[in-house]
C-alpha cells in the first residue's frame, strides 16, 4: 500500500493541470474496483455511504463517516477526498476540530458545506467564510498537505442565483480553500463564469447524468468532476428493479448481472493490498 504521504502528492499534483474524474465509492468493495478500472483519485458520497448503513444522506454520525473514511483509504492506494458534509459541527472552532480528526484518517482532501448544521438553510457569508479560514488553519496546524474544498449548496436549494454562488466560492479561495465547488452548477456559461471567478484555483463540478462531456467541461477549464451518490444510485436501482421482478415471480433480471467469476476476478488482483 502507498503511504498516505504518496497519496497527498499525487492528489496534489492532479489538480495542478488537466481535467480528472474522480468517482465516488461507498465502500471497500467500490472503491478497489474503481482502482481497478484505472481512476487516479476517489471521493466518498456522504449518501452512498449513509444508504449502504439502512439510513438517508445526513443521517449517519461523525464518527460514523470517520470509522467509514479510515476503512476507504486503508482499501486502495489511490487518494480520497472526503464528503465531509457541514463538518458536523456550527462553529469554526468545532468544525476545525472535527476535520483534525478526519485528517488523521489518511484522506488526502476533504470537502465543508456552507449548509447549516442539521439543515435549515445556509449559513450566512460572514460565518459561512468564517468556517473554512478556520478549517484552513486547521490544516496548517497538522502539517499535512491536505486539499481543502469549499462547498456552497445554494444552487441545489435554489436559494440564490449563480452570481451568488460565485460570489461565496471567491470568497472562499480568498479564505483559504484549494478547491471550489458548487454542486447544481449547470450549462457552459455559467460553469465557465465559474472556472473564471475562481481561477487559478481549480473548480470541481458534480455530474449526476447525461449532459456534458468530460471532454466539453475540460475545455471549459473544469479541473475535476465528481458523480456524488450517483454510482450508489445506479446500483440500488438495479437492484430494486431486479427485486421487484423476483416478487413477481421471474427470476430473469439476474442474466444481467456481473458473473460471480469476473467479481472474483477483479478482486483477486488485490490480494497483495
Amino acid at each position: 500500500m502507498k503511504d498516505v504521504v504518496a497519496k497527498r502528492a499525487e492528489f496534489r499534483d492532479l489538480h495542478r493541470q488537466g481535467c480528472f474524474v474522480l468517482p465516488n465509492p461507498w465502500d471497500a468493495g467500490s472503491a478497489r474496483l474503481l482502482q481497478n478500472l484505472g481512476f487516479k483519485a476517489l471521493a466518498s458520497t456522504s449518501s452512498g455511504y449513509a444508504w449502504s448503513t439502512g439510513r438517508p444522506d445526513y443521517g449517519v454520525t461523525r464518527d460514523d463517516v470517520l470509522e467509514h473514511l479510515a476503512h476507504l483509504c486503508a482499501a486502495t492506494d489511490l487518494p480520497v477526498n472526503a464528503d465531509f458534509q457541514e463538518g458536523f459541527a456550527d462553529t469554526p472552532d468545532g468544525v476545525a476540530a472535527n476535520v483534525t480528526k478526519a485528517i488523521a484518517t489518511g484522506v488526502a482532501g476533504l470537502s465543508v458545506e456552507d449548509r447549516k448544521l442539521g439543515g435549515g438553510g445556509l449559513y450566512d457569508f460572514d460565518y459561512a467564510v468564517a468556517r473554512i479560514r478556520a478549517v484552513r488553519a486547521a490544516i496548517e496546524k497538522a502539517g499535512v498537505d491536505v486539499i481543502l474544498v469549499a462547498r456552497t449548496e445554494g444552487l441545489l436549494s435554489n436559494s440564490f442565483p449563480v452570481e451568488t454562488a460565485i460570489e461565496r466560492l471567491v470568497a472562499f479561495a480568498d479564505a483559504g480553500a484549494d478547491c471550489l465547488y458548487a454542486p447544481g452548477i449547470t450549462g457552459k456559461d455559467n460553469i465557465a463564469a465559474m472556472v473564471r471567478a475562481v481561477a487559478p484555483k481549480p473548480l470541481n463540478v458534480l455530474v449526476t447524468g447525461p449532459g456534458l462531456t468530460l471532454g466539453e467541461l475540460a475545455d471549459l477549464g473544469v479541473r475535476r468532476v465528481s458523480i456524488g451518490g450517483a454510482l450508489s444510485r445506479v446500483a440500488w436501482g438495479a437492484m430494486l428493479k431486479v427485486a421487484e421482478e423476483i416478487k413477481r415471480g421471474s427470476f430473469d433480471g439476474l442474466a444481467n448481472a456481473a458473473s460471480g467469476k469476473t467479481l472474483n476476478g477483479l478482486f483477486a488482483e488485490f490480494g497483495k493490498v
